[in-house]
C-alpha cells in the first residue's frame, strides 16, 4: 500500500507510542467497571450465553485503529513523481587538426603514434555528445577530412579511415594545418571554438606561417590546445621505404618537436599546450582537456505530488462512525 510513498512528517508516529498506553488503560478501566457479586450457589438461575458482552471490546478496537489511521495521516504520506527535463545551451565547436605525416607511424607510442591517437581521439568524441566535432588532416599540406557535425557516427568513422598515405604531400605543415582548422571554425554561432592541434614535429612545409594563423584564430575568438606527441630522446621511426616490398624501414632516430612555437600558438590563442610522451600521457591529456572544456547542460525536475492522507482520514472516519452507532444501537446495554 505504501509502496513508493513517502512520509513528509515523520516525527507524528511518536504518537503511536500513545496505544499501548491507551490498551493499559482500558483494560484497568474495564476491571474497575465491572461489578461482582458473591453469591452460594447459582441453583435458581437460569444461565444464558450471549456473545454481546464479548464483543463489546470491538468498539475498542475501531477506536483504536481509527487513531493509528489518523496519525498516520498527521505523517502525511505522498508519493513523488519525478520527470527530468534537460535543456544543452549552446555547446563546443571543436576542430581536431592532426598530423598525418610518415613520422607519426614511430613506435614509441603502441603500436605507434598514429593509432594510439585515434584510440584516444575516439574515447574523447564519445565523451562529447552535446558538441559539434570536425577533423583535419595536415602533413606537408592540410585538407577538412570531416566538416564539424554533431553526427558522432560520421567523425568517428572517418577518424578510424586516418592512415598515412603519400598521396598529400610529405613534410609537416603545422600553419596550414592551424589556418585550416581556423576556417572550419570562423563562421561558427557556438558559445565556445576549440582547435586541438597535435603534431609530433616542427613545421618544415607550407605557405601559411603558423604565427600569421593562430593570430587568425584569435581574431575569431578560437582556442587552440597544442599537443606534442613523442618521447623524449629517441625513437623508432621509419626512414625509408624498403623498394622490393613497398614497407617501410625503421630506425632509431632523434625526436624534435618545436615546443617553442606549440607553447605560443597556446599562449597566444589563450589554450595550453601538452606534451605526451607515451599512451597513458595521451589519455590525461584529452581527459584534462575534456574537463577544461565543458559544455552547459540544465536540469530541470517537475515534482508531482499526490497526497496520500485523504484515503486514510476517510477511512478513520468511517471507523468512529460505525463504533458510535454501534455504541447507541446493538451495545447500548452494555457500555
Amino acid at each position: 500500500m505504501f509502496e513508493g510513498v513517502e512520509f513528509v512528517n515523520k516525527e507524528f508516529f511518536w504518537l503511536l507510542l500513545a496505544l499501548p498506553l491507551a490498551i493499559v488503560w482500558y483494560i484497568f478501566k474495564n476491571q474497575k467497571q465491572t461489578a461482582e457479586l458473591k453469591i452460594s450457589t447459582l441453583k435458581g438461575f437460569k444461565l444464558t450465553s450471549s456473545l454481546l458482552p464479548k464483543l463489546k471490546h470491538g468498539l475498542f478496537i475501531l477506536r483504536l485503529l481509527a487513531l493509528a489511521l489518523l496519525i498516520t495521516a498527521l505523517a502525511r504520506p505522498q508519493s513523488v513523481d519525478v520527470s527530468t527535463k534537460t535543456k544543452t545551451t549552446r555547446g563546443i565547436d571543436i576542430v581536431m587538426a592532426i598530423d598525418v605525416s610518415a613520422s607519426m607511424l614511430a613506435k614509441d607510442l603502441s603500436p605507434n603514434r598514429l593509432e594510439a591517437l585515434k584510440k584516444v581521439a575516439s574515447e574523447f568524441i564519445k565523451g562529447r555528445p552535446n558538441d559539434r566535432i570536425g577533423l583535419v588532416e595536415y602533413a606537408g599540406e592540410s585538407y577538412t577530412k570531416t566538416p564539424i557535425t554533431s553526427d558522432k557516427a560520421i567523425v568517428l568513422r572517418s577518424l578510424s579511415s586516418i592512415k598515412y598515405n603519400n598521396i598529400i604531400e610529405g613534410g609537416t605543415a603545422i600553419g596550414m594545418g592551424l589556418a585550416t582548422s581556423v576556417n572550419r571554425l570562423k563562421d561558427s554561432k557556438a558559445k565556445s571554438k576549440v582547435i586541438i592541434l597535435l603534431t609530433d614535429g616542427v613545421n618544415n612545409s607550407g605557405f601559411i606561417d603558423p604565427k600569421i594563423a593562430s593570430e587568425l584564430a584569435v581574431e575569431y575568438g578560437i582556442k587552440v590546445y597544442t599537443i606534442g606527441l613523442g618521447t623524449n630522446g629517441m625513437a623508432l621511426s621509419p626512414v625509408a621505404i624498403d623498394p622490393r616490398t613497398g614497407d617501410f624501414q625503421y630506425a632509431r632516430i632523434q625526436v624534435e618537436i618545436d615546443e617553442v612555437l606549440l607553447k605560443e600558438i597556446a599562449n597566444v590563442t589563450g589554450g595550453k599546450y601538452f606534451r605526451a610522451t607515451n599512451n597513458k600521457k595521451l589519455e590525461e591529456i584529452y581527459e584534462e582537456i575534456n574537463k577544461l572544456e565543458k559544455t552547459d547542460v540544465e536540469e530541470f525536475k517537475f515534482y508531482n505530488y499526490d497526497e496520500k492522507y485523504r484515503p486514510l482520514v476517510i477511512l478513520a472516519g468511517i471507523l468512529l462512525l460505525i463504533e458510535l452507532l454501534l455504541r447507541n444501537t446493538v451495545f447500548r446495554s452494555f457500555v
